[in-house]
Order: structure tokens, then sequence, then C-alpha cells
């Protein structure tokens, strides 16, 4: 008798499991967002003339994504850089890969596709080597091509592209290249969308012109609490459309809509009310409540006694986006079977934004499609969602006439979701030499994510205008093990002793609040970077030596020893109006390290001429393209902290034009040296928020620096500073 046996005969019971082994275990999960999304058809496809073609459902916001999965898939089926393209997102048939958002796209779609794409080689060279006779292991491939070991070409994957091989669901049991292995990965390749945008080719949303297309814009309230109680007539060759408090108008042109719009805001009646708080009254507000409480970390504090306890609060004002471009939407509405409707939205989230149009609209999501198309950027929730449904609702009084609906620079500053005002209250314990021994953090202001699909109503702008409108409910903030949101970066890194930090989310929501880069990172970090800096002063230590006794993680310290040895010795003149301040964050606790040296100078106004910043986010997929947004996000954070503020008063938001939302100019802009620690054998982590709050509070210590004054109300103004003096 054979010594082999039949595990399983044809009709038999499965053989009994001996007590002690239980269940089989569970297969791990696959790697980002192939786990929600397994079908590998859905990520990417080979095309017959030779091309690789990737769906992610990620999206390109200036910020090079494209270009590192189009590396990342090169890399893994050894194919030629060039013969990858990747295609924008459509909720039609890419995998649903949720927002664009928390610096999180190369670790979900990066790894995923990194995956997807050895087992596709894998498939594919288990096909040619059973056709061939050459065994899988002897197989090479090159630029898509595979070889035998004498060099005869035995297959591609051209050549099998209409055999359905990636109809499948990713597999376990597939190993990635080994980092050593990568040559395309690492490297400094030429972003795929660039090009188009450095010669002005039409690949904006802005740019789309669909056949019949009309124009439109809508006329928004005066006043937060305004309601629409006079409609006033269309003037000739111009439609109106109303809905409750949604007023627009239509027009053949963009000039034509442009010029009639104004006419029609200065006709139409509101009922108007006061619903703003006092800015200056908002510190008080966030504290008296109501809020919801949560506990976020909870230490006993060791049994001493301090010597010195040190308490300061830290106040950051609500923050607008203030994208270049204004926001806009195309829309095309079909009146047969019920509606149907498609969309083409620069939204980061377009699964999302379709939940949200469905609950709008009273459509099923089946009905609608949502298609991803460049604009201008904003690392978070800006007006892209809400004009989308701005253009569906036109889109639906004229049905089968695509309508492109953009907002005006008044609308952007005045009505997209800001960031939140947040206060951030420390209080620190230390020992007579220095050493930490208790601190406290206490962290009030609205939430931070009102964005579609994650709240139970539609969260759209004009949802909340409409004859049946949706309440918009208090923002949320994003769990902690997801990042957090008021309490980003809120749980110091440091050996701190005792620790307590809470998070106070205000259910008043005087201004619509969601996403803004970073998140609370960007207040947390400026008040714990702040206390830190100010302790190693009062101890009479070195700010990089403090921290540094502090932190035992050898990858922060690595961070800061190297942008402490970039900026190396402090200038002459340090303390007359010049100065330097470091701060430290490991974005969400779980990503990129960072560290930042400013150097300011003090004259009629601060300015930051130069930022050393040193970051490791393990495996860098372009290094070049990582250094572009670390800096970026550095820049745009010098903006944020020296000028940047919304300011309304009882009934509406004043600072809705470029004079009163200033941002950074160009001559304004820090020389900025960037440096990555090169890890390619560690798991890639984000880096387009890394430097954000580091470099806010850098400016801060540098301030302290420069005049000997702790500025902790942003932005860092001279009234600010002087006040902070007084």
């Amino acid at each position: 008798m054979s010594g082999t046996v039949p595990a399983n005969p044809p009709g038999d019971a499965a053989p009994p499991r001996s007590a002690d082994v239980g269940p089989p275990p569970a297969p791990p999960k696959l790697p980002g967002s192939l786990e929600a999304n397994r079908r590998l058809s859905r990520w990417l496809r080979v095309l017959p003339e030779g091309r690789v073609v990737v769906t992610p459902g990620k999206v390109e916001i200036g910020q090079g994504i494209l270009t590192a999965l189009a590396q990342i898939v090169a890399d893994e089926l050894d194919v030629a850089y060039p013969r990858v393209s990747v295609e924008p997102a459509t909720t039609e048939s890419s995998p649903n890969e949720g927002v664009t958002s928390g610096s999180r796209s190369v670790e979900d779609s990066g790894l995923a596709l990194r995956h997807a794409c050895a087992a596709a080689r894998a498939i594919h060279l288990g096909v040619v080597a059973q056709r061939s006779g050459v065994p899988v292991e002897a197989l090479r491939v090159e630029d898509g091509r595979f070889l035998a070991p004498d060099g005869r070409e035995v297959g591609s994957y051209w050549a099998e592209a209409a055999s359905g091989l990636l109809e499948t669901d990713a597999p376990h049991g597939v190993r990635p290249k080994d980092p050593s292995a990568r040559r395309v990965a690492g490297t400094a390749a030429p972003r795929l969308d660039l090009p188009d945008k450095v010669f002005g080719a039409p690949r904006f949303l802005h740019d789309l012109r669909l056949p019949g297309m009309r124009f439109a814009r809508v006329i928004r309230p005066p006043s937060r609490g305004a309601r629409l109680v006079a409609v006033p007539e269309a003037p000739e060759g111009a439609r109106i459309v109303a809905d409750g408090s949604f007023l627009a108008v239509v027009c053949e042109t963009e000039a034509e809509v442009a010029a009639v719009a104004p006419r029609i805001a200065a006709c139409a009646r509101w009922a108007e009310r006061d619903s703003l708080p006092p800015a200056a009254e908002l510190p008080d507000r966030m504290r008296a409540g109501p809020v919801d409480t949560v506990l976020i970390a909870d230490r006993p504090e060791p049994p001493a006694t301090p010597a010195r306890t040190l308490r300061a609060d830290f106040f950051r004002p609500y923050l607008a986006h203030a994208s270049m471009g204004p926001s806009c939407a195309v829309a095309r509405w079909t009146a047969e079977r019920g509606g149907a409707l498609e969309v083409w939205s620069h939204s980061q989230n377009i699964f999302g934004l379709r939940r949200d149009l469905g609950l709008a609209l009273g459509l099923p999501i089946e009905a609608i499609a949502v298609h991803h198309r460049e604009a201008a950027g904003c690392y978070g929730h800006n007006g892209a969602d809400d004009v989308a449904l701005d253009a569906a609702l036109v889109a639906r009084a004229i049905p089968g006439t695509p309508v492109r609906l953009q907002w005006s620079r008044e609308d952007e500053l005045g009505w997209s979701p800001f960031a939140p005002a947040m206060l951030v209250s420390v209080e620190a314990a230390v020992a007579e030499d220095g050493r930490l021994l208790s601190w406290k953090q206490d962290i009030h202001g609205n939430g931070h994510v009102t964005r579609p699909g994650l709240t139970p109503l539609p969260s759209l702008l004009a949802a909340g205008h409409l004859e049946h409108s949706f309440e918009q409910p208090p923002a949320l903030n994003p769990s902690p093990a997801t990042g957090g949101g008021a309490d980003r970066n809120g749980t110091p890194p440091y050996d701190t002793g005792g620790l307590s930090v809470r998070v106070h989310r205000w259910l008043e929501m005087p201004l619509r609040t969601s996403s803004f880069r970073a998140l609370g990172a960007m207040a947390n970090v400026l008040a714990i970077e702040s206390v830190m800096d100010e302790l190693a002063t009062a101890a009479g230590r070195d700010p990089v030596e403090y921290r540094l006794a502090h932190l035992a993680d050898p990858r922060a310290r690595a961070v800061i020893e190297a942008a402490a040895a970039m900026a190396g010795p402090a200038p002459a003149g340090r303390g007359e109006g010049r100065g330097r301040g470091l701060a430290y964050a490991r974005y969400k606790g779980t990503s990129a390290w960072c560290a930042v040296v400013a150097e300011v100078e003090a004259e009629a106004e601060i300015r930051v001429r130069r930022l050393w910043i040193a970051a490791d986010a393990g495996e860098v997929v372009n290094p070049e393209g990582a250094a572009h947004q670390i800096e970026g996000g550095a820049v745009q954070a010098v903006s944020i902290a020296l000028k940047e503020a919304v300011t309304f008063d009882a009934r509406a938001v004043t600072s809705n034009s470029w004079d009163g939302y200033p941002i950074l100019r160009f001559s304004e802009v820090p020389e900025a040296e960037v440096r990555l620690i090169a890890r390619p054998e560690e798991r890639p982590l984000g880096v387009g928020e890394c430097a954000t709050g580091p470099t806010v509070a850098a400016i801060a210590n540098a301030i302290h620096d420069a005049l000997g004054v702790r500025v902790r109300r942003m932005p860092f103004t001279v009234e600010a500073i002087a006040a902070a003096a007084g």
C-alpha cells in the first residue's frame, strides 16, 4: 500500500482535528488597500501594444503620488518606467481606497500595488513556464519579456494581454522583490504630471470642455444664518436655479455668468441674523463647552516632588486652505430611469463624495459616477466636494446638458471648510535638573472631519441650504488608532514620567470645520516643542541635548542630530533680532520622523530666512519628490505661522480676499535644505505633512532666541509678539 493517503477523499467527511490543534490560523492581511480591494484587474492591466496601465484609487493633488506608484509598478513587473501610465481614479472601475489624506498614499496604495504587481509577475511567469517548458526559476524578465537561460524570448506580458490572467484575487503567498533588487524605486524618476503643467496642456479639471456645456455660478447667502426670501428675475440669456436658500445662475459662457452673477446677488433678498461669536471669546467658549471629552493617555505620576511646574496655553485660529485655483466641478444629469449623474471633481474622496451626492439628491449610488481630475490641491478638505453638489443641482435643472460650475475667490476663502481653531493647554512638572516628572495636555476645539462619506448626513455645503435641508452635525475626530484628529501628535514623544492627554471636542460649530494639512499636529507640536524649549532654557541646558536626554528612539535622535548638524553653529548676532529654533515630531507617532531648525530675523516683521530639515521616511520611492513634499509643507507652515488667520464678524467671514487673508509671497520664501535619512530596507512612510508642526514650532522657538519672547498665539505677527512681551 502506498504511504500517501488522500487528505479528504471525495464524499468523505473531513477527518477530526485534535483538540489541541484548533482552527487553522487566518491568513495575514494583504498589504495596504489590497485587503479591501483584492481583484488584481482593478489595480492594473496589460495592453498588447506594450504598456501597463495602473488604476489606483488614490488621487494626484500635486504630491507626485502617481509617479511614485508608477515607479513601484515598473520595479515589480520588470518593465521600463516609460511603459507605465497611471489613470485618474474613478468610482466606475478604480479600487475604493478611501480618502487621499494623512500622508498614507505610498503606505496604502504603494504597498498594495507592490504586492499586486508581484502577484501579476508570478502568475505570468507560471503560465510562460508551463507553455515553454522552462522552469520558473530559470526565467528572467527584461522590460516585460520573459527570457530563457539561452536568451530566447519565450513569452511576454504583452502576449498574454487578452488572456484574462489578472481576473483573479491577489494571493497571500507572494513576496515582492528584496529592496536590494529594486532599480526604479529609490531614484528621481521624472514626474508623470509635470510636462502637461509646464507646457500648459489642458490637464486640469478647469480645462474640461464637453459638447453643449453651460457655465454656472452660485450666489451665496450674505451671512452664515441668512435665508433666501425673494428670488430675482433672470436677465435675458440666463437661467436661475433656486432650491430653498440655494441660488445659482446658468449662462452660455463663463464670461457671461461671471458678469451676471453679481447683478443677481444685488437683487436677491435675504433674512439675516447674527450667528457668530466674538473672535476674542473663542478660547473661553471652547473651555466652557458644551464638549465631548475623550481621554487619550493616562499614566500615573511617579512619587516625586517637582522643583518647577510650567503652565502654558497655545492658540491657533481658524485657517483657510487658500487654494490658488478656486474649486470647480462639471456635472451631467440624465433624466431617464429616475435620474443618473456623472461628475468630474478634484475631490480627495471620490467614493465618499458619491455617497453624499446620493443622499443629498435622493439617488442610489449605483446611478452616480464620479471621475477625478486634477485641480488646485489643498492637502485637506476644501471646496472641491461642495462645488460638486452645486454643479449637480444646476445640472438636475437642465437634464442632458453638462454644467461647469466654478467658485469665486470670495466663495473659496469664505465658504470652504476651515481648519478648526484650537486651544492647547500644557502643564509640565520637572525635577531640579530639568528631568520631566509629569505632563498634562488638554486640547480644545471643534473636530477635524466633515469629509463626505464619513458623517451620517451629507456634509456638503449646499445640502444645508436646500428646501429640504440637512442639518450639519458637529465635526468629528478620527480615532487615535488612525492617527487622531485634535489629538494628532498630542501625546509627547518624550519620556515624561506621568502623562495625561485629554481632547475636549467643542460641540458648537460657529464655522464649518474639517481636515486641514496635519490636522491637530500643528498646534500640538507647537505646544509640546515650545514647552520643551522653555524647560531646557530654565534648566540651563542645550535644547538639542535636553530633547535627546528624554528620547530613547534611535530614529528620532538621528533626525534631531542631523538637523542640528546641518544648521551648524549659530551665527553672530544671535539674540539681537536674529535667532534659531529647533523642533521635532514623528508625524502621528507612526509615520515619518522630522526635525527642523529655523533661522529668523526680526525687523519690522518676522522673516524666516532659512530652514534645515532632516526626515526619516523609511524607504523613499522618489527622493526628489519626497524632498519637494517636505519643503512644500514647510513653506506652507511658514505662511501659516507668520500670516494666516480667518477673521469674521457677527454674521460673516471677513477674510474672503487676498487682502483679508494674506499668504506668503514668493519673495518671502526661505531657503530650505532637506536631508532624507536613507533606510531602503524599512517600510515607506508618508512625508507630505511631517514638517508642518515642527516648522511652526521651530519658528516660535527661533523668535524666543531672537527676542526673548515666548509667543504662544498664532499667527506670530508683530501684534502677537508685542502682546506676549507685554
